[in-house]
Parts: structure tokens; sequence; C-alpha cells
């Protein structure tokens, strides 16, 4: 791919083999390569980079993988007739940027007509750390100016009163208390109802003294606060340090999440409901996060074009899903994708220069293999006893490229990109972290499968030669729009640029288990909006109906004349159901230790009345209501703390859903 600077936007240039079998976009004129890989052994004179945080150990020789990934990629295609798309790349104009902004983060409600009549709006505005509303009225502001200069008809608060109005709501709706959104130690546990509730951290001068107060290490990751917090915090009080190190993949930091009693929560745990608020929350944070550490954020529009509606090469992620879907009902990964690594994995991950060397040969091949996939596939009669295995690596980084838009995606690839430019590593992992909750659900799977895959590539590396380096230099050109600068000082921007990237690869693949974690902040935040959300209320009533006759219908056998209700349960007993295991629930006493996965283990361990025979690893306990939508738990959550964090849940036993 090629990037070309318009006046009204940027245009990416994909390149389409006729046919649908050459290789994908990827680059500018042959040749251009060769001379970036030579400047890459020896810098221009006068060129200076900042190698501290992600180009720390990245020198020249260590180039090599990454430069003649280029140069294959620009080889493969050198020869193919190609049909040149254009991928127009929309800049906004001034204050569309923000306007989309709040509209992808649920303020749209902020300006224009409906301007401040949404309670749900100034419910999520009070939930805000002080860090997320600085960056939320910065967005509000640029909107107002712009509106104002547009002569809009339409009600345009002034950016400070719209708090106000949130201060306000929260005042006299949530909980008759004083107006502020950060309440006072005597009125800070209470819910809307004026009832005592459990207390949520959210990161204002309440955290901010939490965070002075704990105890924490360079290596561990603290969810309990907001990321944005901790940078101003840091910030503020110059005491912050950047990590740096030498090459080699056992000197990246050994970060580690501190063990939350609550339990860890993942993406995919959460109710789609709740999920919708965690995007909110984790866009709204991302900005705040790089407003404060000084880095540009800013969301690309992709033109929608014309694009392929079937086959394999060259489709819309989402539309190839949905064309799987009818062959493998519930598939979350495109089945090419799952065939490809398999027939990778199928022969050895030891064999050597595994992803990085193609030959001549599957260069000239991969056309034709291209051609045939694209007939045979869905047919079931491509005969993969012609894929070898370098094949199969170089069809799997094809199919990457070839997406109409980055696996990463357009909206998405500069803020990847510029987690490079972040301080800190652990800021930078951080950044990441909100990124892969941002992607849309189809490329993030796609993403977890990709990285779970290389890292098992890595584990082979004393007999491949692949360590985390090389297979981060082999993948980045894959990933990442390469982006040619055109400017005198080409060399040094674009030596820049691969090392930053490279390193990002390095990251997403030596920390991708910390990556899909939803942190602590935001679910409290979470926690939060629906504690206080006066609509929520009937929910829960309708919610807890159903479980109280789901009880019922499964109990009468015992003839009980009524539902069990609160007073049936003894203090610090649960009442948990598992309708795919027993016919009857059970009443658990919480002590100290005892943990969600015991209470499966109970479940599994009972012989009589069994429902179904399901294994330890398919079965799961959930977190129903209260102040959360549905979550499932990790065995390890100690289940008296969570009790005490949401008294008024259901709790359940069930298979999670794919």
């Amino acid at each position: 791919m090629s990037w070309r600077s318009g006046s009204r936007g940027v245009v990416l240039t994909a390149y389409h083999p006729s046919g649908g079998a050459g290789d994908a976009p990827g680059g500018r004129r042959s040749g251009q390569y060769t001379m970036n890989h030579d400047h890459s052994k020896k810098i221009p004179d006068g060129a200076s980079f900042d190698r501290s945080g992600s180009q720390d150990s990245l020198d020249e020789l260590s180039m090599d993988d990454y430069w003649k990934e280029l140069e294959n990629i620009q080889e493969t295609r050198g020869n193919n007739h190609e049909e040149r798309v254009a991928l127009v790349v929309k800049e906004p104009d001034e204050g569309e940027l923000e306007e989309e902004w709040l509209k992808e983060a649920g303020l749209s409600n902020l300006f224009g007509e409906s301007s401040g009549d949404s309670l749900e709006s100034m419910v999520f505005l009070s939930t805000l750390t002080r860090t997320q509303k600085a960056a939320v009225e910065k967005r509000v502001e640029t909107v107002t100016q712009t509106m104002r200069k547009r002569n809009k008809q339409h009600q345009i608060p002034d950016v400070r009163d719209i708090f106000r109005l949130q201060n306000d709501a929260k005042g006299k709706v949530c909980d008759g208390s004083e107006p502020s959104t950060v309440r006072t130690s005597e009125n800070k546990n209470e819910t809307h109802d004026g009832t005592k509730g459990p207390k949520f951290s959210l990161g204002t001068d309440e955290q901010k003294s939490l965070l002075e107060d704990m105890p924490s290490s360079d290596t561990d990751i603290n969810l309990e606060i907001s990321f944005s917090e901790q940078a101003a915090n840091l910030k503020e009080s110059s005491a912050g340090k950047i990590y740096i190190a030498g090459g080699g993949d056992t000197l990246l930091p050994n970060f580690r999440l501190p063990k939350d009693k609550t339990g860890t929560t993942k993406i995919g745990d959460l109710a789609p409901q709740d999920m919708k608020k965690v995007y909110s929350l984790a866009l709204i944070e991302l900005t705040a996060l790089y407003d404060i550490l000084g880095t540009e954020f800013k969301q690309q529009k992709a033109v929608k074009i014309k694009t392929k509606d079937s086959g394999l090469f060259g489709v819309p992620l989402s539309l190839l899903l949905e064309q799987d879907q009818k062959k493998v009902p519930g598939t979350k990964i495109p089945l090419i994708f799952q065939k490809l690594i398999a027939q990778i994995e199928e022969t050895t991950l030891e064999t050597e220069g595994l992803l990085r060397i193609p030959g001549v040969a599957t260069r000239v091949k991969v056309k034709g293999l291209c051609q045939e996939l694209e007939a045979k596939f869905y047919e079931g009669t491509f005969n993969w006893e012609n894929v070898k295995q370098h094949d199969a690596a170089s069809l799997l980084k094809l199919f990457i490229r070839e997406l109409p838009q980055p696996l990463l995606t357009v909206e998405y690839l500069k803020a990847f990109q510029d987690v490079q430019n972040l301080p800190t590593r652990k800021q930078q992992l951080q950044a990441l972290n909100l990124l892969v909750i941002l992607l849309p659900e189809a490329n993030r799977d796609t993403l977890k499968v990709l990285l779970e895959f290389l890292q098992r590539v890595i584990d082979h590396r004393d007999k491949n030669k692949m360590t985390l380096k090389n297979v981060a230099m082999v993948m980045a050109p894959n990933l990442f729009t390469f982006h040619g600068f055109g400017s005198k000082t080409i060399e040094q921007s674009e030596f820049v640029m691969a090392a930053g990237t490279a390193n990002v690869m390095r990251f997403m693949i030596q920390y991708q288990k910390l990556l899909w974690t939803i942190p602590k902040f935001i679910v409290n935040q979470v926690r939060k909006q629906n504690a206080e959300n006066p609509k929520k209320e009937k929910k829960d009533k309708a919610m807890k109906k159903l479980l109280k006759k789901m009880a019922y219908d499964r109990e009468k056998h015992e003839k009980q004349e009524k539902t069990p209700n609160d007073t049936d349960v003894p203090q610090g007993v649960i009442r948990v159901q598992a309708p795919h295991l027993s016919k009857v629930s059970m009443a658990i006493q919480l002590t100290e230790e005892l943990k969600a996965g015991d209470i499966v283990a109970r479940f599994l361990s009972q012989k009589s009345g069994n429902v179904q025979t399901l294994k330890k690893e398919e079965v799961f306990l959930y977190e129903i209501g209260g102040n959360i939508g549905e979550r499932c738990l990790d065995d390890d959550t100690y289940m008296k703390d969570l009790y005490q964090l949401n008294p008024n849940a259901e709790w359940v036993i069930k298979p999670k859903q794919s």
C-alpha cells in the first residue's frame, strides 16, 4: 500500500490482482524497499532517533527481517498486472472529528437539538474521572465553537453548563445529596434510592489518594485506577521514569496483573449491553490518556468503496464471516484463516525460518494457489497436499494484507502506530489494552487467534530460530500500513516507523493475555452507571421475577408453596441455580476462602439429578443483575468479596456462550 496526500484526504492505494490471486496491498515501486533496507544498515548522517521506550533495542542489523519482508511483498507483486483501487481516508472538516468522537462515545445528545435532554447521559457523565471529563469537555468545546461558526439553529450549551447539568441531575435524581461528581466520605456509598450500596473506585480525587497509598511495582499493571489518572498523577509528581532496556526477548518487562479478589474480567465475559458501555468508556479513557501524554488521537474514516462480495482474499472481514457462518454456524474466525494456521501446524513448528522464508518458488506459486483456493475451498475439493508449510505461511500473511481495510482497522491503525510514542512501556501496554477493546469483534477475535499462533511459533524458537523479535519484524509489515513520507528525511522517518511498529507487534505478542482484560476501573464505572440508572430497576425486577420463576418450577417437587424470597436465605448465604446440572438450586454459605470454581465443583460432583453431563471447563458461575447485566466469573473469584460488591445479584451456573 502506498499513501499520498490530497487536498481533501489521504488516498490509500490497494493493489488487487486480476482474478484476486496475486499478492496483497503493500508498497511502492520495486526497488524502493531495497533502498530502505540499505539505509537501515547505514543511518544517514545527522539522523537522530529517540530510542527510549519503543525504539530501545532495535538497532540497524536487527531490522533485516523487517526490510526483507517488505522486499518479499514487493517482489511477489512485481510481475503481476494489478488494478488499483483507491481507498480514500477522509480528513474531516473542523469539528467533524470531535462530533464523530462524541457520537462514538455515546454522547451525541450533548450537542444539537436534543442537547441536555438525556438523564442517562447525565448519569454516564457522573461516572467519569477527572481526566476523562477533561477529554469530553475539550471535544464538546470544539464542537460548540464549530456550530456557532456555522450558525446552526440548535441549542448550543456552554461546555461548563453540560457538567453543571450533569451535577444537578445527579444531585436531584441519583442520591438526593450535594450536586457533586466526587462524593463526600459520608455519602459516597449511597445509591440513588438513599440506601447504602457498594463502594466503587472511579479514579477521581479519591482514586488519587488510593493510588498514593497503594504499594506498586514497576511491573504491576494497576487496573483499579484509571490509566489516564495514573499518567496525570505521575506527570504532576514528576516521578515518572522511562524504563529503558537492551535487546533480547527476555529483557521485556515481566508485566503482571495483581490478584483481584472480585475476579478478573475478560473480553467476552460481559453481556452486550454492558460491553456497549465498556466501549464508550474505553474510547474516552484512551483519548484522555493520549491527551495527558501529549499524543494526538484522531480516528480516521474510510469512505466506502466497492469491494469483492464473495471469495476468500480481498473480502471484508464481516462479509467473509457472514459467508462462513452459512457453512459453520457460530464461527467467529474466517474458515480459510483457521485452515491456513492448521496447515502450518500440521507439519511441525520447528521448521527453521518459519514465516520468514518464502523462497522464490513460493512467490511464483502463491498466485496459482490463490486462484485454486478461490474456486475450490468452499466446495471442499481443494487438494491441501499441494500446499507446503512455507506456502501456507505466505498465504496467511497474504490474507491479512489483502483485507480491504486493515485488521487493526482504518479508524484505529494510526492510534496503534502512535503507541510507540508514549513515554513508558507500561503506558504503551495500557494504550494497547484499550485499543484491543475498541476493535470490532470480528477483527479482535481474528487478531487473538493470530497472536496465539505466533506465540506457539515462538515457543519453538530453539529449533525454528524465530524469536519474539524475529516474528515481530516479519509480521509488522503485514499488519501495519507503511507510510511513504516523500520527504528529505524519508530514511529517518521510515526507520523510526519500522522500529516502532515492530515494537508494537512485539508488545501485542508478548502481552496478549493482558490485552484481553477489561480494566476493573471501567467495570466499576459500568456498575455505577447501572446502579444509578433509573431504567435499570425495571429490568432488574423483570430478571429477578424470571429467575425466581425458574427456581420455583424446578423446586415445586419439594412442595414449596412459594418461591424463595430474601427472608428464606440467611445472611452470608447465596442461592445458586444450575439448570444444566441440577433440578434444584443450592444454598451456599459464603466464607473468606470460597471461590467461584469451588461452587462449580460442588455441582459437578453431584451424581444424582444431573440434567446434562458437562466438564468443568465447559461451565462457569455467572453474576447476573444488581449493578451488572451479566458477568462470567473466573474460577479464582472470591465470592464473599464479590457479594459485598453486588449484594443484589443472582448466581447461575451455565455454559459460556461462544
